[in-house]
Order: C-alpha cells, then structure tokens, then sequence
C-alpha cells in the first residue's frame, strides 16, 4: 500500500534541494533577516518544493503511459480478452482523471481514493499480464516490471515533496508577520498542502 511505504520512506527521505547556509546568519529575534533575504529564501524554497511536486506528477504520469502500453501490447496477443483489456483501458482512463492536484489534495480522503482505485486496476491488470508473477513474454514482463518501478518511485517523490514543502511552511510561519511587507508576490502566500495525514 502506498501510504504504508510512504510514512517508512518518509523518514528515510533525503531532500535534493538547496539548503540555508549554515554558516550564514539564521533568523532569529536578535539577527532579523533582511526583507530581500527573506524573499530570496522564500523563491528557493517555493521552487524546490515545485521541482518535486513536478518529479512527483512526471513519475505518476509514467506509470499511467507503461500501463497503457501494456494493455495495447496484451490486445495484441492471440486469445486475448478484448472486452477486459478495454474495460482495464477505460479503467485506467477514469483512474487518471481521478488524481488529486496541489489544491484538492488537501483532503487525504482524495489521494486514498485516488491510490485504491489506481493499485486496484494495477492488480488487476498484473492478473493478467503475468499470473502468477509469470508474464506469457519477455517484452510484457519488462513492460509489467516499467509499471512496477514507475509506480514505486511515485511514493519516493511524495517523500520528497513533503520534506520541502515542510521546509517552505515553516519558513513561511517563521516570517508570517513579514509577507505583507514583501510586495504582492509574497503578500497572499500560503502553506503547500502535505500528503502526510493529519497535517
């Protein structure tokens, strides 16, 4: 399940983002950072939390494209169930309009639905493609095994993206007070959701 996998690889995750400097001033009541500093951090930390999020989407998205191949592959092969491989393709089709965006997302209850009905075609669709574990060819098993890693790197990323999205709203709360004296880009700024439950 991919919420048990995410929580393990959460705490696991390594962030690939830039990072304060250590060795400069931190913000604190006594060292107050200037305003062009706080933008600058804040533009560093929007963008890597936007990177991952994008990884993240790129990932999902390859999932959805190898399954797609490996329905038109399956239909392809003497003996196939056409009308359960177009109703596996129609599956897919209404899976990928299901996935969550940066705005809904913060109802978990939507990236649970999304996650289900996706892990329930992907087990159906591994039913025929290799029952078993047993795919019929070469080229299905190495389609089979696309799917596979494309879906497992998705819950790496969502590691990812939480890691910087944390970083981004707590260095938005730090300097809450200061936004409306940033400009307008920086005025109306909110936290990024989180796929971490109860956050």
């Amino acid at each position: 399940m991919k919420a048990v996998l995410f929580a393990g690889l959460l705490t696991l995750a390594v962030l690939p983002m830039c990072k304060p400097d250590a060795t400069k001033s931190t913000t604190t009541a006594a060292s107050p950072a200037s305003p062009a500093a706080v933008r600058a951090q804040l533009d560093v930390l929007r963008d890597s939390a936007n990177v991952n999020w994008q990884r993240m989407v790129a990932s999902d998205d390859k999932t959805l494209d190898n399954l797609r191949e490996l329905l038109q592959d399956l239909s392809k092969y003497p003996g196939a169930n056409q009308p359960r491989l177009a109703q596996l393709r129609a599956e897919r089709a209404s899976v990928q309009k299901q996935r969550y965006t940066r705005t809904t997302m913060a109802s978990s209850a939507l990236i649970d639905q999304y996650d289900t009905a996706q892990d329930s075609l992907l087990r159906h669709v591994y039913t025929i493609a290799a029952p078993g574990g047993n795919a019929p060819t070469e080229g299905v098993r190495d389609r089979v095994e696309a799917v596979q890693a494309a879906d497992h790197n998705v819950v790496g990323y969502r590691a990812h993206y939480d890691a910087a999205a944390k970083a981004y709203n707590a260095y938005l709360r730090v300097h809450r007070d200061e936004l409306p004296k940033l400009g307008s880009k920086y005025a109306g700024l909110q936290p990024f959701p989180l796929f971490e439950l109860g956050q």
